[in-house]
Order: structure tokens, then sequence, then C-alpha cells
């Protein structure tokens, strides 16, 4: 199990290597820094979906060693979640704190945005075993706040592109299946037919 952790955090990092190469290669276009928000903000999405996916995967496939990475695959969310926020702050923001926080108050898709990022930093602070049994019963409950993260990162998204929806809203029928596959199985494939044997008349 060692070498498939190691082996999916080395790819969970290539994304960054490629947007670091085309930061030093020129290859981000004409808007570099929209560039990168976007990668940035695309990935952590998709990490987080992909982590959203290891329970419904587990329960409908029986394979339960991809659940084991689901702690590393969340974590990546929020560091890519993290860069996305520093190319907002930093090279679109310049660290403006006022206009920072007026872009939140008056623009719905950076309030949600910013929601989803803080959330997200919530659940990356209390990952660890020591907040597990600090929380006890309460651990699950708050990590459940995932779904509500991935909806406002949608949201951020859809209200963002405005006119180019299809992106965003595949992400947004990946999200609502995942959803649905974490209904009971009962609810999912439906309740089993009774088979009603018919008495023979003697």
């Amino acid at each position: 199990m060692t070498k498939w952790r190691i082996f999916v955090f080395l790819l969970s990092l290539a994304p960054l290597a490629a947007m670091v190469w085309g930061v030093l290669d020129d290859r981000l276009g004409a808007n570099p820094v929209e560039a990168l928000s976007h990668e940035s903000g695309t990935w952590a999405l998709r990490f987080l979906l992909v982590t959203l996916a290891l329970t419904p995967l587990r329960r409908f496939t029986g394979w339960r060693k991809p659940v084991l990475l689901r702690r590393m695959l969340g974590l990546f969310s929020f560091f890519y979640a993290c860069l996305h926020f520093l190319v907002w702050l930093w090279l679109d923001q310049a660290f403006a704190w006022g206009n920072m926080l007026a872009d939140i108050a008056r623009r719905p898709y950076v309030t949600v945005g910013f929601l989803s990022f803080l959330i997200l930093m919530i659940l990356a602070l209390t990952s660890n075993m020591f907040s597990m049994r600090r929380l006890g019963l309460r651990w699950k409950p708050l990590h459940r706040l995932a779904y509500l993260a991935a909806l406002f990162a949608i949201l951020h998204y859809i209200w963002l592109v405005k006119a180019d929806l299809l992106q965003p809203l595949i992400y947004l029928g990946i999200f609502v299946s995942l959803m649905l596959l974490r209904l009971p199985r009962k609810v999912v494939l439906g309740k089993p037919r009774r088979v009603v044997k018919k008495q023979l008349a003697a």
C-alpha cells in the first residue's frame, strides 16, 4: 500500500508541476493570472469530487483500498484551493485587504467560493487522529460539510463563467450523482420484489 500511496501522491502533484512549467515556459496565454486561477480552482474541485466518490465506490464494488487514500486526496483538494486563493489574493488583489473583503461581500461567486475555502480549511485542520478523538461522534457530521463545500465550489464556478456553462454543469451532474449514490441501497436500487408463492389447490 505504501507504493500505491507514493504513486498517487506524485500523480496528485502533476497539476502543480504543469502550472509551474506553464509559468516558466510562458505557456499560460495572454492572461496567466486567470489561467492559474482557473487551473488551481478546477483541480481543487476535481480532487474534492474524487474524494467524495470513494465511499460510493466502496459500497457498490467492495473495493476498500482507495478509501484509505481519502484523507490524502482531501488534503490535496485543500492544497489546490489554497493555491487558488493565493493567486486571487496575491496576483489578482495584490494583498489589498479592503478590496478583497469588499469583493467577498459584493460578488456572490466570490462569497460562495470563499465559504467553500473556509469549509475545506476546517476539514483539513480536523482531518488528523487527534481531532477525531477530540471530536468523537461530532467528527463525522462535521466532515459531511465536504458536500456543502463541493456544492459551493460548483456554484462559484457556474456564477464565475456565466456563459460557457458546459464544464461546471458536468461537475454539477457528477456531484448530484455522487449524492444519489450515497442514499441507502434500497432507495438507489429499489426494494427487492417479494416472490409470492401461490398455494396449489389440493
